[in-house]
C-alpha cells in the first residue's frame, strides 16, 4: 500500500529467518502494467518501449535498474526479464511486456536485462517458457493453446531461452500453456516432455525450474492445487508457486502421500533442493546489499527513461 508498509514487510520476512536459512524474496517487476511497486515514481516503461531501441547497453541500463529497485524495497529476486516473443498482435496477456516481435531481438536484448539484474545481486527469473507470445487465451482465465509444431517453436518462442541458458540462466518460469506438439495432454507446467525433456535434456539447463501461479484458470479448472503442485515437481519442476493463502499445509500432505507412493524419489528431491541452495549460495540475498537511497533511485529511473525516449 505504500513504501514504508512494503519495505517493513519484507524486513520482518528478512527478521524471521535464521543465518543460514536465507529465503529468497521474489516479486513481479517488469516495468509498464505488470508493476508491484506502490510509487509510481519508481515505475519504468514496458519492455516493449525500451526494446524499440535496440540497445544491449541500455537493456543492462534497466536491468541494473529493475535491481535497484528490488533491493530498495527488499526483494533478492524479480519476476523478470519477459522472455516471450510478441508475435500474435491477438495475444491478450503479453503484448507490450514483450522486448520485441523478433526472436532474435528478444535475445540479443534480453540477455543483457538478466545479467543488469544479476550485476545488482538480484536473481533474474526468465519467463513464460516455452514461450507466451503466441497465444490468445490469458492463462490467468483459461488455458492457452499453441498448435506451432516443434520446428516452428524452435524458430520463434525457443530462440530467447536458448540464449539466456547458454548465457548463464539460473532460473527459468514455466507457463501454463498446452502445446500439443510437446505434450498432448498436460500443459508445460506440469509436462515432463517440457521441463525435462526440453528444457532439461535438450536446452541443457540446470538451473532452478519453478511454474508459474497454479492458482490460475489455466490449472484450477482442471486440477485441484495440490494435485497440479505434485505433478509439477514430479515432471521437472524445483519449486512449486501458489498465492493461495493457507494452502501450504494440504499441498504439503498431498506431495508427501506421493513421496511414500513412490511417484517423487529421495534422490529426485535431492537434486531439487540442490539446485535451490546452489542458487542461494550464488548470490548475496541479506538485506545488508547495498539499497540505493530514494533520490538517487529517481534519477537512475529518470536516466534510464531519458535514454530511452533520446
Amino acid at each position: 500500500t505504500s513504501t514504508d508498509q512494503l519495505k517493513t514487510f519484507t524486513t520482518a520476512i528478512a527478521e524471521a529467518q535464521t543465518a543460514d536459512s536465507k529465503a529468497f524474496l521474489g516479486f513481479d517487476e517488469e516495468g509498464g502494467r505488470v508493476s508491484r511497486v506502490p510509487d509510481a515514481q519508481l515505475k519504468l516503461s514496458p519492455s516493449l518501449s525500451f526494446g524499440h531501441k535496440n540497445d544491449p547497453g541500455l537493456m543492462k541500463e534497466v536491468g541494473q535498474t529493475l535491481g535497484s529497485i528490488s533491493r530498495f524495497y527488499g526483494f533478492n529476486m524479480d519476476f523478470a526479464p519477459v522472455l516471450d516473443v510478441n508475435s500474435n498482435p491477438a495475444n491478450p496477456i503479453i503484448g507490450d511486456r514483450a522486448i520485441s516481435a523478433d526472436p532474435k531481438q528478444v535475445a540479443r536484448l534480453g540477455v543483457p536485462l538478466m545479467q543488469g539484474m544479476k550485476e545488482e545481486d538480484v536473481v533474474p527469473v526468465v519467463k513464460h517458457f516455452p514461450g507466451h507470445g503466441d497465444t490468445t487465451v490469458d492463462s490467468h482465465v483459461g488455458l492457452p493453446r499453441v498448435d506451432a509444431t516443434k520446428a516452428e517453436l524452435e524458430q520463434t518462442e525457443l530462440v530467447p531461452f536458448k540464449r539466456a541458458i547458454q548465457n548463464g540462466a539460473e532460473m527459468v518460469m514455466v507457463a501454463h500453456i498446452l502445446f500439443p506438439a510437446l505434450d498432448q495432454n498436460r500443459p508445460s507446467s506440469l509436462s515432463k516432455s517440457v521441463m525435462t525433456g526440453l528444457l532439461r535434456d535438450e536446452l541443457k539447463f540446470d538451473g532452478v525450474i519453478i511454474t508459474d501461479d497454479l492458482v490460475m484458470g489455466a490449472i484450477t479448472e482442471r486440477y485441484g492445487l495440490a494435485q497440479a503442485a505434485s505433478l509439477a515437481l514430479e515432471n521437472g519442476a524445483d519449486m512449486a508457486m501458489f498465492s493461495s493463502p493457507g494452502a501450504y499445509a494440504s499441498v504439503h500432505k498431498e506431495i508427501t502421500a506421493r513421496i511414500k507412493q513412490g511417484k517423487l524419489s529421495a534422490a529426485d528431491l535431492d537434486q531439487k533442493v540442490g539446485r535451490v541452495l546452489r542458487l542461494k549460495q550464488t548470490y548475496d540475498l541479506s538485506q545488508t546489499k547495498r539499497v540505493d537511497k530514494y533520490e538517487q533511485l529517481i534519477k537512475q529511473v529518470k536516466a534510464v527513461e531519458s535514454d530511452m525516449r533520446r
